[in-house]
């Protein structure tokens, strides 16, 4: 993928991840000089109405230490009842929703798929905004309409001094390092710890934010444990037969130490164990418990007898993580939404391409049955549907 073109100008893909990823951040002007928004200010405001939609509200008050944030679902007399002014909507995952919006997400695609977070979409009054904060994951905001003011500088951790009582986590004494005020088409990179601060500058100021989310250590480890301790036996235990006299019996040895590390290198050290749990893991859904299932489930006779008709146009649920390992002996182990497909031969084509195409043609004579088969439980499953 090193010839995909570079949204971020005169800098190539490759200096990007080099020079700047997850190092310091960078303003590209014009980044996206021709974007024309999918989603605008009335129908951001009616996903944030929607139930299963993740939505909020900031409200600053004529004071400096006067914030409000509400949660949606909102209505109309949420709307009505807003101040002229200092007020941000924050809509979730709005690629979810909007297919549309999912083109601008495949401009980041040189980020491995299991990175990606979603697309949060913004929207303020004049001088709305959440305060000067920091996020544990990288993110490009690309302004599409109106201006804000980007305040930007200083690494920041869970140690650093905070305003207390706050809605919303605000960094005190906030003094920025570079100042930019982005229109439409710029795009501004933040990574990771870094503290930013936005403020609109107009009335009518929407940001679109695709962000990047890295799992917290204490995650990885709860959920591998979690992943092989199901699988264990309760014969599977810490074993001593050459077990030697000590002097003190309270004491711990090191060939004990030793022992316990062999058991989890024993774990560790398993590939196809350990990249299975990682796949699961990293594509499962963001919103688990949102049941995208189609109606009516589908069989793989009715899906042979689909493609008798004509080709087949298969497009990945915008809300639906895909993923795959290369595994030994011209086997694919595919990824899709915290299940696992283990693929052979044909079937490997099917997986490689469901990951790196957000659509794909199915025709009667490219795909064997077992291809079709894992084609019929990603469609009952709702990660895949044909319009």
């Amino acid at each position: 993928m090193t010839d995909q073109p570079s949204p971020f100008g005169d800098i190539s893909i490759e200096t990007f991840l080099q020079e700047y990823w997850q190092k310091k951040p960078l303003l590209i002007r014009n980044a996206f000089p021709d974007l024309e928004a999918p989603v605008g200010a009335d129908e951001l405001a009616g996903l944030a109405c929607e139930e299963d939609v993740e939505a909020r509200l900031v409200i600053q008050g004529p004071e400096e230490d006067q914030w409000e944030l509400k949660h949606g679902p909102f209505n109309e007399d949420t709307f009505a009842a807003l101040p002229e002014d200092n007020w941000t909507l924050l809509v979730q995952a709005v690629d979810h929703w909007v297919p549309e919006a999912n083109e601008i997400v495949e401009q980041f695609r040189f980020i491995p798929n299991w990175r990606y977070d979603d697309l949060m979409v913004s929207f303020a009054s004049q001088g709305g905004g959440v305060g000067p904060h920091y996020d544990n994951y990288d993110v490009f905001l690309i302004q599409t309409q109106g201006k804000r003011r980007w305040e930007v500088g200083g690494f920041f951790d869970q140690n650093s001094p905070r305003r207390p009582n706050m809605p919303v986590m605000i960094i005190p004494d906030w003094e920025a390092e570079n100042t930019w005020i982005l229109e439409p088409g710029d795009m501004l990179y933040i990574p990771p710890q870094v503290g930013h601060n936005g403020v609109s500058e107009s009335d009518d100021c929407m940001t679109y934010s695709v962000g990047f989310r890295a799992p917290s250590h204490a995650e990885i480890l709860r959920s591998f444990t979690d992943f092989v301790g199901e699988k264990l036996t309760s014969e599977s235990r810490y074993t001593d037969p050459d077990l030697k006299l000590q002097d003190n019996p309270g004491q711990i040895e090191a060939e004990s130490l030793q022992q316990v590390r062999d058991i989890f290198n024993q774990y560790l050290n398993d590939d196809a164990q350990l990249s299975k749990w990682l796949g699961e893991f990293v594509t499962d859904p963001k919103y688990p418990d949102l049941d995208q299932a189609p109606e009516d489930d589908i069989s793989l006779e009715q899906l042979q007898e689909t493609l008798a008709d004509g080709d087949l146009l298969l497009s990945r649920n915008e809300g639906s993580r895909f993923s795959f390992f290369q595994l030994p002996e011209n086997q694919v182990r595919l990824f899709v939404d915290g299940e696992s497909f283990l693929c052979e031969d044909a079937t490997c084509s099917l997986a490689t391409s469901l990951c790196q195409n957000p659509n794909i043609v199915i025709n009667q004579g490219d795909w064997s049955d077992e291809a079709l088969k894992i084609l019929v439980q990603l469609l009952n499953q709702g990660s895949v549907y044909c319009e």
